[in-house]
């Protein structure tokens, strides 16, 4: 009897394998465009081509992956397009972004805050547990906001969690591929011949 697979390992497994499929598309295309590279030249090829490989499994759907794909044009544009096949949209080029969706979500903030403050007003605080636990949440997703691409500009706690949940399984795809692409390097180097 065949084990059934879930959802997520399915899609994960296609999560690695879109990767792995862009990831060496780019690592080639640096090799082709210089074939003197440095080990420093080398090294940045591959992340660059991991960082567009990763970025691009998400079809910029969320903020980090926006935000890193967008370092990597500012770092080389025709790596990137050569890595997506596609010519990129240019800024100036793009459709203006729509103003109700920023204003809905200022206005629901504006609700939310006006709905707190009103809760609080009158209610005596108990204990200063309550404001030292309050201290280190707000400390806690300062931190949080720094290490997720994009995570300066996301304002509610809920968005910044969905985003980092989503950049961390990103980055775990990432690290897998990463390990086993070694791993099987390493194996077939035992296995050559030797040249002596």
């Amino acid at each position: 009897m065949k084990p059934r697979m879930s959802k997520n390992s399915s899609s994960s497994s296609t999560l690695k394998q879109e990767f792995l499929k862009k990831w060496i598309k780019g690592v080639q295309t640096c090799s082709n465009l210089n074939k003197e590279m440095t080990i420093l030249d080398r090294k940045n090829a591959i992340k660059l081509s991991a960082d567009v490989a990763i970025a691009s499994t998400r079809n910029e759907s969320t903020r980090w992956s926006q935000s890193v794909m967008n370092d990597a044009v500012s770092t080389n544009r025709t790596l990137v397009e050569q890595i997506l096949g596609r010519k990129l949209v240019s800024e100036k080029n793009k459709p203006a972004a729509s103003v109700t969706s920023s204003t809905n979500s200022c206005s629901k903030r504006i609700l939310r805050r006006s709905r707190r403050q009103k809760a609080t007003r009158g209610v005596v605080r108990k204990s200063s547990s309550f404001s030292i636990a309050k201290k280190l949440v707000k400390k806690r997703t300062r931190v949080l906001k720094r290490l997720v691409p994009a995570g300066e500009r996301i304002s509610d706690e809920y968005s910044l969690i969905r985003e980092t949940l989503d950049y961390i399984l990103s980055l775990r795809v990432q690290v897998d591929v990463m390990r086993h692409f070694a791993a099987a390097a390493t194996a077939a180097k035992r296995f050559e011949p030797s040249k002596f």
